[in-house]
């Protein structure tokens, strides 16, 4: 943010305190717009927060280039992947996940719908995950931007200043068909199915996008992946007949139950139904591939513009395994002793895990807390990834009654369209995590024109 930017919105925080901190009639107000908007994770409204988040628009166009550069050294580590067994082990795959990912899913695009997580600080920003299976959160933009048009002086505030509110659920919906068409489909409105299992917490915003896609003429549905039938030429659920499977269904949690006899499985290998994000993107999603990108042993994968975006917008990453590690412009230095000894410098992650789980941050553990992480870590599948910079943003949040202002973590995760930026996710917590699953809240994305 420039100073200009942060005095504007400073401004109208001391405004709304001003006007509705204590205006618990709005708080209930914006509560209940939530559970009917299906603004929820689970039965939790996600968005305690009087504004949205305000992004200066140079800042986002820089952030646009620079994922679409990475989104192609993801895809070109992803077609290596497949040619090399050293690839295959160094990211953790299964041999079931190495056989699926050999599925041609019918276009060229590795993820049609992608999110980069993105931690912004004082002049620049680096992409900490790459979320290449099936990104939750495009649904939810405009629905809390429908918040903010009850809050009087938000909607002044966006009258007065030049502003853009990203379409990501438009883009989705373009980048579906695209790659519906790459694939040799021709229905003009082709039938769309969002899968994933019944009762996950997400449902809400498929009940979101379910609704805008059949607005545009498309006939959707929600359904499990337990309710699918082939017949050897076309998937259905039930008497529906699916031309593109919008893939929400963990890939991980869907081969731990089904195998290559499942009618998704079969249609698959006969090229007969649109899936995106195919099995092939399981490649790119696992964290590994962060140690693929940061390691000078595979610069060999990438064009120089690539290397020069890792280099500067990927955090130093490797799999967490017996032997010596390059840091810090030093090589030959013993990897689980480095990060033994310097704890506060690194955080470990499962190398194929959602929703925050298993994450152990160096600087927030006690020696022997870290030693049993680097221990549980040795012993499963993770990577260690060296602490990036952070900023903290002041936003209005109203609680018990009243509005404060509070100084959160902020994450900005812009959403890709095969390669392209449309929005992003804007998650806010009080400590390192920042995670809707485990209790962050999320808010709509502007971005101011002028700054």
């Amino acid at each position: 943010m420039t100073n200009d930017l942060i005095t504007l919105v400073t401004e109208l925080d001391r405004e709304l305190l001003d006007l509705y901190g204590q205006d618990t009639a709005l708080f209930e107000e914006l509560t209940g717009l939530q559970r009917s908007l299906g603004i929820m994770h689970g039965d939790r409204p996600i968005c305690p927060f009087l504004r949205p988040y305000f992004l200066s628009g140079s800042d986002y166009r820089e952030i646009c280039r620079v994922a679409n550069v990475l989104s192609g050294a993801f895809d070109a580590m992803t077609i290596a992947t497949l040619e090399s067994p050293e690839l295959v082990a160094k990211l953790g795959l299964t041999k079931m996940e190495e056989r699926f990912a050999r599925f041609e899913p019918g276009y060229a695009s590795v993820s049609v719908t992608s999110r980069l997580d993105t931690f912004l600080f004082d002049g620049g920003f680096k992409f900490l995950e790459y979320n290449a299976e099936n990104p939750a959160g495009i649904g939810d933009q405009p629905s809390l931007e429908r918040l903010f048009t009850h809050i009087p002086r938000v909607r002044q505030f966006l009258e007065d200043n030049a502003h853009y509110l990203p379409k990501p659920e438009k883009k989705l919906l373009e980048a579906l068909d695209r790659a519906y068409r790459e694939f040799g489909g021709t229905k003009l409105r082709p039938n769309i199915a969002i899968v994933d299992w019944a009762g996950v917490d997400t449902r809400s915003e498929f009940v979101i996008l379910c609704d805008y896609f059949r607005s545009q003429g498309h006939n959707t549905i929600i359904c499990d992946p337990e309710s699918l039938e082939y017949d050897g030429k076309t998937l259905w659920s039930g008497a529906f007949e699916i031309d593109i499977f919008y893939k929400r269904v963990i890939i991980h949690e869907f081969l731990e139950r089904f195998d290559e006899t499942h009618p998704l499985s079969r249609a698959m290998a006969d090229g007969n139904i649109c899936m995106a994000n195919s099995f092939r993107c399981k490649i790119p999603h696992k964290k590994a591939s962060l140690a693929v990108l940061s390691d000078d042993r595979y610069q060999r994968l990438f064009s120089p513009l690539q290397l020069e975006m890792i280099a500067k917008h990927i955090p130093w990453t490797r799999r967490v395994e017996f032997g010596p590690t390059s840091y810090d412009g030093a090589d030959g230095i013993d990897l689980i002793e480095l990060i033994r000894s310097k704890r506060h410098r690194f955080v470990l992650k499962p190398n194929d895990d959602y929703g925050g789980k298993g994450i152990a941050f160096g600087w927030e553990s006690t020696e022997s807390e870290w030693d049993d992480a680097i221990e549980h870590a040795v012993d499963s599948t993770y990577i260690v990834q060296e602490r990036a910079v952070v900023a903290r943003t002041d936003i209005p949040v109203f609680a018990d009654g009243e509005a404060r202002i509070e100084s959160l973590t902020v994450d900005f995760d812009p959403f890709l369209f095969m390669g392209e930026v449309e929005g992003g996710m804007v998650r806010l917590a009080a400590g390192s995590l920042v995670n809707i699953t485990s209790g962050g809240g999320e808010t709509a994305l502007t971005i101011l024109n002028e700054y």
